[in-house]
């Protein structure tokens, strides 16, 4: 065997681990838009940490659970995927992240960062956001889409 079909071989399975940690982390928070939280808790690992950078961490999937039931019903998520990478374990996405509580849209770019182990669980998710953004920007676009509907927020 030569070297260089050596290499190939070895780089095969992080390859495809890489492609399951982010089948994973697509079916995480697309299981968040669907509010399906069950999904969601069979893919957090019991020590999952939630950072949303910022603002203070959210530690175990129990509790990360408790509080998003809580939530259900009560607001819409949606999400689209702008890019999405990993090397093993480690995923990063770019995407856009919509907050959505009746008519109002808040919607804002996330880069986020995910750990998945190899049982397939995510053991972080962690969010960088820009606060501004979200606190200022994505109100105002989503205050002026409820009174001018062909304004109001979506993904393109």
């Amino acid at each position: 065997m030569t070297n260089e079909a050596s290499e190939d071989i070895t780089q095969a399975p992080a390859t495809r681990a890489g492609t399951d940690a982010k089948e994973i982390v697509r079916r995480f928070l697309f299981a968040l838009e669907a509010d399906d939280i069950d999904t969601v808790e069979s893919l957090a690992a019991p020590e999952l940490i939630w950072q949303n950078v910022g603002l203070p961490s959210i530690r175990g999937r129990s509790r990360i659970v408790r509080l998003l039931r809580r939530a259900q019903g009560k607001y819409g998520f949606a999400v689209k995927f702008h890019r999405i990478a990993a090397e093993g374990g480690t995923v990063l996405t770019e995407r856009t992240d919509a907050i959505v509580i009746g008519p109002l849209r808040l919607q804002f770019w996330v880069c986020g960062a995910f750990e998945v182990n190899d049982a397939g669980q995510i053991t972080l998710w962690r969010d960088y956001f820009d606060m501004l953004d979200f606190l200022l920007k994505a109100p105002v676009r989503a205050v002026v889409g409820i009174a001018v509907p062909s304004l109001r927020p979506k993904f393109g």
